[in-house]
């Protein structure tokens, strides 16, 4: 394979481009990434000077540069993580999340046409489901996003299979659930909890922090992907969850007694709007392709906490920057109240 990870400098794409390499599989891995605000080169530090590893900083927007990334390193298989991916930045941001997201995957769907790509998967998420009341989202379900984010994967998902039945490009499309382990930026709900409680500050936990979440482990995730990408039928759907549903609570809870914190830092915030109570994945069609996850919740959990713990320079770098600008749009008045 001469694969294209686009959004490789990112959190779970950092991750797959380890486990390629670790798998020992690939004549070349290019990573496309725009190094937009979470893209951290750092991510990949160790695998930089790899003979099959290339870096390309660039737009999946941009169909002059991602042609010419195809071309020149004679592509053969696209796996596209690049998308914008937070809820609470696609409530403040919602036209970024439709730009990158969808017009983003639209460029890439229709360079891989031209260049008769030989598979084609599009990395999306079980938020595309909505909110699931009751038992678990099957990939024969409709999409009821709730969220700009949900919705501009979903609307990328519907343009993947489209380009499958209208053209029958090789497209493989998988949903994961919610995806958690070390170099996450810290705006997600697991490291901004531990990075907060780190430096004693308030964990502003949503509402009545009751919502349910199917958590998974990131190489649990980029594991369940490599065997879609390489055991999946085409233009098919297949959900990658961890079967272990927790209550946001519950995962504050745990995040601070490893660190041996008290529970006084969560301190409740006004909820987001139309936040999903509950996601969960039937994982039963991947199951067959002799994919299952390895890690429980909870050796994952402390694994996770561990590394931000022991890696704070990474971290503390990024939330004095951008982010704190951010943080303050989306917590302070929350906090203050």
């Amino acid at each position: 394979m001469r694969v294209l990870v686009t959004g490789g400098a990112g959190f779970i794409g950092s991750h797959f481009v380890r486990l390629l390499f670790r798998q020992d599989e690939a004549e070349l891995v290019v990573n496309l990434d725009a190094l937009r605000y979470s893209g951290n080169l750092e991510n990949l530090a160790d695998v930089e000077q790899h003979r099959r590893y290339r870096f390309v900083h660039g737009d999946i927007c941009d169909p002059a540069a991602v042609g010419k990334v195809i071309t020149e390193h004679h592509i053969d298989t696209i796996v596209n993580f690049a998308a914008e991916t937070h809820v609470d930045r696609s409530i403040l941001e919602p036209g970024e999340f439709a730009r990158t997201d969808v017009i983003g995957t639209s460029v890439l769907l229709e360079s891989a046409r031209d260049a008769g790509i030989r598979r084609f998967l599009q990395v999306s998420t079980d938020e595309v489901y909505g909110d699931v009341a009751d038992g678990r989202s099957t990939e024969s379900d409709p999409v009821a996003p709730r969220s700009p984010y949900a919705a501009s994967k979903a609307g990328a998902d519907l343009l993947a299979q489209s380009y499958f039945t209208t053209f029958g490009l090789p497209v493989l499309i998988t949903r994961g659930s919610n995806t958690f382990g070390p170099n996450q930026y810290p705006e997600k709900f697991i490291p901004l909890f531990v990075t907060n409680a780190l430096e004693e500050q308030p964990l502003p936990l949503y509402g009545d922090g009751l919502q349910q979440r199917d958590w998974l482990y990131v190489e649990d995730h980029c594991e369940g992907i490599h065997h879609v990408l390489h055991k999946g039928s085409l233009g098919q759907v297949y959900n990658i969850g961890g079967g272990r549903e927790r209550r946001n609570k519950d995962v504050a809870d745990a995040i601070l007694h490893i660190l041996g914190k008290p529970t006084t830092l969560i301190r409740h915030v006004t909820d987001r709007p139309g936040h999903d109570r509950r996601y969960a994945l039937n994982c039963e069609k991947v199951a067959t392709l002799g994919w299952q996850s390895r890690f429980n919740f909870e050796e994952a959990l402390k694994r996770t906490v561990l590394w931000y713990r022991d890696n704070p320079l990474w971290w503390q770098k990024i939330k004095s920057g951008e982010f704190r600008e951010y943080y303050q749009k989306m917590y302070g008045a929350r906090l203050k109240s």
